[in-house]
């Protein structure tokens, strides 16, 4: 089995460090200070979601198949654990705008 560690790096932080920045910046240029939490959550997943136009880069050879399937897959799971409030980051990240707006 192949070792895909950086797209697992990738994928675990993704939300902490692109999609939560994207989602809150989204909001202030909206003017929308006061999202619920599961607003908040979707909009991360929206722009999380936006990984798969990356995934669209690599050959439809079997292994990058293989890795495009992997990657998606994980990605899922990450999207998942966001929307059910388990990623700290997003979490901590909904409070202090939620909070200081």
């Amino acid at each position: 089995m192949v070792d895909f560690f950086e797209i697992d790096r990738l994928l675990e932080d993704l939300a902490g460090i692109y999609s939560t920045q994207c989602a809150v910046s989204w909001l202030k240029v909206n003017k929308n200070k006061k999202p619920t939490k599961s607003e908040f959550r979707i909009l991360v997943t929206d722009f999380m979601k936006d990984f798969e136009n990356s995934l669209l880069k690599f050959p439809d050879t079997d292994d990058g198949t293989y890795f495009k399937n992997y990657s998606r897959d994980l990605l899922e799971k990450q999207i998942q654990f966001v929307l059910d409030g388990k990623n700290k980051e997003v979490e901590k990240r909904y409070r202090y705008y939620a909070e200081y707006n």
